[in-house]
């Protein structure tokens, strides 16, 4: 392997890949990240709740519940015993959804190997403490490193083998540093990556993170506004001041801006606001058509990440004192009742701003120097 700025004297290690991957989670999701680490040769473990499924994907290799029709690799071990699918396991990934991370993290601790790694595969932002996801699972497995796996990335798409590429985010410790080669990310990238699927490595965990729990809430606003009937000048105009409030929400926490313009930012905000397999742009649209949220999904009980996520990022940028308009329009309409045309008149009708941060400008628009002239 070469490394940028490589030495003569090359101290890094050979990067070796995990032997046994285990995927917590048996999902749409979950079970797409399994059938990637089978086809990249790894011994695969995945654990679910449902035992019909769990038999399914062992007996048939298909998950007919959330991927029906869709063949996997032969040899994925599936089971609903914790303890069985994590013996052995070298390396983890957690697909569950946000909501029951901590939950998770117990059952799982007693039965993890001593330093295995952990890769959260679900977005968002902890309800109530505030806390990334990374900073709840640290607290309830401590002695393990724990990083996320972003990007564009529709489960029935990576199930199905079509080409995909991904971020997986470690924070680096010095001896990382040292020995690139070695670090998790490194490592976990080397276990997953196959001609299916390409993974790229970041340091930047606090960024990806960020950028995943944000760009679910603009995707519900990119979804209402089709919904309502807007057309794709107004999704583009959202999802790039949408990433800016991305920008915004990871420099106060001390992720890098660079990080939000990658996979894991950009990436999947594009994917995520461009299609309603995304269950946060299905949502959008619905409630932008008019259709009551208990009647969305045609009355199904859909958990919808951004949904969840635009609490925990609203009451974070009140914290920070941070501005992030779209969001907040999210959080109005789908918590305060507030009425969707109206929301976004609203925010369109705000002062001119510079697209520069350094731009000091500020100019009442046109709309509301008018309506101000009527009154």
């Amino acid at each position: 392997m070469t490394y940028l700025g490589e030495q003569a004297d090359d101290l890094s290690s050979p990067a070796r890949p995990y032997a046994k991957i285990c995927v917590i989670g048996a999902g749409a999701w979950g079970t797409a990240l399994a059938s990637v680490a089978r086809r990249a040769g790894r011994t695969t473990a995945i654990w679910g709740r449902d035992q019909a499924t769990v038999e399914a994907i062992n007996s048939r290799n298909e998950n007919p519940r959330y991927l029906p029709g869709i063949g996997l690799p032969e040899g994925i071990a599936a089971t609903t015993n914790m303890a069985e699918a994590l013996a052995g396991a070298e390396a983890v990934l957690l697909v569950t959804p946000s909501r029951t991370l901590r939950d998770i993290c117990t059952q799982m601790r007693p039965h993890l190997a001593k330093d295995v790694p952990i890769a959260l595969c679900a977005k968002g932002i902890e309800a109530g403490t505030g806390y990334l996801l990374s900073e709840a699972a640290s607290e309830m497995l401590p002695g393990h490193q724990i990083g996320a796996l972003s990007g564009p990335t529709f489960a029935t798409e990576t199930a199905m083998g079509h080409l995909t590429a991904a971020t997986i985010a470690f924070q680096f410790s010095y001896a990382d540093r040292l020995d690139t080669a070695s670090s998790p990310a490194a490592r976990l990238a080397l276990s997953l990556g196959s001609e299916f699927f390409r993974p790229y490595i970041s340091d930047d965990l606090v960024g990806v993170e960020v950028s995943g729990a944000v760009k679910n809430v603009i995707a519900i606003a990119c979804g209402m506004m089709t919904g309502a009937g807007f057309a794709e000048n107004t999704r583009a105009a959202l999802i790039v001041r949408g990433m800016d409030e991305m920008k915004t929400l990871a420099d106060v926490f001390g992720g890098r801006r660079e990080t939000v313009t990658g996979l894991a930012g950009a990436g999947d905000l594009t994917l995520t606001c461009s299609s309603q397999t995304s269950r946060n742009m299905s949502l959008g649209v619905q409630l932008g058509k008019g259709i009551a949220r208990e009647q969305c999904f045609e009355g199904k009980a859909v958990v919808v990440e951004g949904e969840v996520n635009s609490i925990s990022v609203m009451d974070l940028a009140r914290r920070m004192n941070i501005h992030m308009p779209i969001c907040e329009s999210v959080y109005r309409i789908l918590h305060q009742g507030a009425d969707v045309k109206e929301t976004f008149s609203d925010y369109w009708a705000r002062p001119i701003q510079g697209e520069r941060r350094g731009l000091s400008i500020s100019i009442d628009h046109p709309v509301t120097m008018a309506t101000e002239a009527l009154q």
